[in-house]
Formats: structure tokens, C-alpha cells, sequence
């Protein structure tokens, strides 16, 4: 008789029975193994990756929090540093109108307030002082500011459309009817335009009760209330302003499609030979116009024609790192006062301003 362990864990044994042979086989009781120490070390392992996780949650929380802080400090300095500079530019505008007052001759579109200043380096402008830290402050190397100064009286004022009496002016009304024919406009739009602007004007008590008359619009965009349609406007924004008060077209500025207008007895071609004609040699005074006119041209008066102006716009760009801030400011001048009728000032981001 023999023993024999076979890898399957059984205990067996040849037994001879008579003649014949058998062989027979006792399974072993199987041992149950013990799962203890493998249990913990997943657990322990477990508990380390929650821990880890934790751990970078909360670091980069914290970082995200601290990246958040400084951009917003970053995006408040240069937005401090902006206004400081463009309320700057603003005042340089105010002191080239004020000096070009001293002269008391006409606004003409070779004086130095028309000039348009084209983008340069801010530490250009600081180069000439020499207390300034230009060169050591590296924010001052990365901004580039321009600006245009605009003659206001070189438009169209929609407000000369209604007299100081409350009623609709005839004379300015055939000028605008004038604009809108060249312009291809629809004269129900004028139409509206003047009767609504009427009635935002009146002050009587009866027409403050009737509470049917629409507001008074203080921008240009505001117009849409008084019947202008938005595609109307988008046309004869380069032609028209709104200014406070009534106002001449100053011929010395004006394009020849508002002379066109402000002109009764003028063709669009004689308004293109007047603005060639006052290149040579701006205008001194309305009979300087009427003899570049001829005989036979309708009389000009200063309430609706003059050559010099009093409302400017200025146009300010500031150009610093990715953002790009633009101000436009309405100036009044009377004299030697240069004064700030309203300002609006935007930011817009370099690319975002590119693809517009």
C-alpha cells in the first residue's frame, strides 16, 4: 500500500481488493485563510487617496483663490490707471480749445485742435519731463493712448429743429428735409421726428397732464424714441449731432452733404467746389462764402450759418496690455471757459474690439 499528494489537495491510496486493484482518494478538509492584514492595507489605502484628494481640492481652492485676487487688483489698477490718464487727455483737450480761443478768429480744419493724434507710447508723451518715471515703470512702456478732437457744429443740430417758442422751425426743417432727400431717407421719419421732439420740449401744464409726450432724448442712440428708425439713424450719424442748445453749422468744418443742406440755393456739386475752394483758404467770415457762392446765392445768416464753433467731441482711446478703453466727452467753449457737458467712457477687450 502506497501514499500519495497530488496538487489538488487530496490524500489517496491504492487498496487491493481480491484480485482487483482500487484506488481511492479522502478529500481534505479545506482550511478557511485568514483576509485580516489584506482588509486593512485597502483600507489604509483607501484613506490615503481620500486624504491626497482632499488635499489638492483644498490647495488649489486656495490657489484659484489667490489667481482670482490678483486679477481683480490687476483689472482695478489699470482701470484707476486709465481713468487717470484719459481724464488727463481730457484736460490737454480742454487747454488746446482754450488757447485756440485766444485767437477769436474762425474754427477751421487746419488749426491744431484738429489734428488727430494718432496711437503712441504713453512714456513719449513723459519723456520731456524730466522728474517723471517713465522709464522705470514698465505699465507706462505698455500704453499706448490717441485721440481725435471733432467740430459738433460741423453737423446738423436736431435741436434747431424746434424754436425757443415750442414751435417747429420751418427754416431748419427744409435743411433737414434736404439731408434726408440726399440721404435717401423716408420724410415720415422727419416728419415724426420734429413733431415728437416738439412735444418732449413742451412744458406747458397741459401737455405735462396729457402724459402722451415722449422723452427727451440726451444721446444721439436715444433718437429711436422720437420715430427715427435704427437704420435711419445708422445713416445720418455722420451728418447730425444733439446739442443742448441751438446751434449754426460752422461752413468751415462742415462736409459737403450738411453745406448741401444748411444752404437753400446749393447743389451737391457747388458744395463739393466750396469744400475744395476752402482748403486754399478757410473762411473768415459769411461774405467770404457768399462771394465763393456768386450772385444769385440765397443770403446766409448767422442763426443758421456761421465759421466758428462753440461744442466739440472728444475722442479718447487708451490701449493698455490685453484692454482697450475709449471715453468720448462733449466740451462747450464759451470764451476762454472750456466746460464738460457729459462724458462716457467703455472698456473692450483688444480682440473683441478688432473683430467689430
Amino acid at each position: 500500500m502506497a501514499m500519495n499528494l497530488h496538487a489538488d489537495d487530496r490524500r489517496c491510496r491504492d487498496k487491493f481488493v481480491g484480485s482487483k486493484k482500487q484506488h481511492l482518494c479522502r478529500q481534505r478538509p479545506t482550511v478557511p485563510r485568514s483576509h485580516g492584514p489584506a482588509r486593512q492595507v485597502g483600507a489604509a489605502l483607501l484613506t490615503a487617496m481620500l486624504t491626497v484628494a482632499l488635499v489638492a481640492s483644498l490647495a488649489a481652492g486656495a490657489l484659484w483663490q489667490q489667481w482670482r485676487s490678483i486679477e481683480v487688483e490687476t483689472a482695478e489698477r489699470a482701470r484707476v490707471q486709465s481713468a487717470w490718464i484719459l481724464t488727463g487727455a481730457l484736460d490737454w483737450a480742454r487747454l488746446i480749445l482754450r488757447e485756440d480761443a485766444r485767437s477769436a478768429g474762425p474754427d477751421y480744419l487746419s488749426e491744431p485742435w484738429a489734428v488727430p493724434l494718432e496711437e503712441a507710447r504713453l512714456s513719449t508723451f513723459l519723456a520731456a519731463d524730466k522728474n517723471n518715471t517713465a522709464d522705470s515703470d514698465p505699465s507706462a512702456s505698455q500704453a499706448f493712448l490717441s485721440g481725435l478732437i471733432t467740430d459738433l457744429q460741423a453737423r446738423l443740430n436736431v435741436r434747431n429743429l424746434v424754436e425757443e417758442g415750442g414751435k417747429v422751425s420751418e427754416t431748419w426743417l427744409k435743411a433737414f428735409a434736404k439731408l434726408f432727400e440726399a440721404l435717401r431717407l423716408p420724410p415720415a421719419e422727419l416728419t415724426a421726428l420734429a413733431e415728437n421732439l416738439r412735444l418732449a420740449l413742451d412744458r406747458t401744464p397741459e401737455n405735462e397732464a396729457a402724459q402722451t409726450a415722449p422723452l427727451l432724448p440726451q444721446r444721439l442712440d436715444q433718437l429711436v424714441w422720437l420715430g427715427l428708425s435704427p437704420a435711419s439713424l445708422a445713416v445720418l450719424r455722420p451728418y447730425i449731432t444733439l446739442l443742448p442748445v441751438s446751434t449754426p453749422v460752422n461752413l468751415n468744418t462742415a462736409s459737403a452733404t450738411v453745406l448741401f443742406a444748411v444752404i437753400p440755393s446749393l447743389d451737391m456739386a457747388q458744395a463739393q467746389r466750396l469744400v475744395m475752394n476752402r482748403q486754399a483758404s478757410h473762411f473768415r467770415t459769411l461774405a467770404d462764402v457768399t462771394a465763393q457762392l456768386g450772385q444769385g446765392a440765397t443770403a446766409l445768416n448767422l442763426a443758421q450759418q456761421g465759421v466758428n464753433s462753440r461744442f466739440f467731441e472728444v475722442q479718447g482711446r487708451l490701449r493698455l496690455d490685453q484692454n482697450v478703453v475709449e471715453e468720448h466727452s462733449v466740451l462747450q467753449r464759451e470764451g476762454l471757459d472750456v466746460k464738460t457737458v457729459w462724458r462716457d467712457r467703455g472698456t473692450l477687450n483688444r480682440q473683441t474690439s478688432a473683430l467689430q
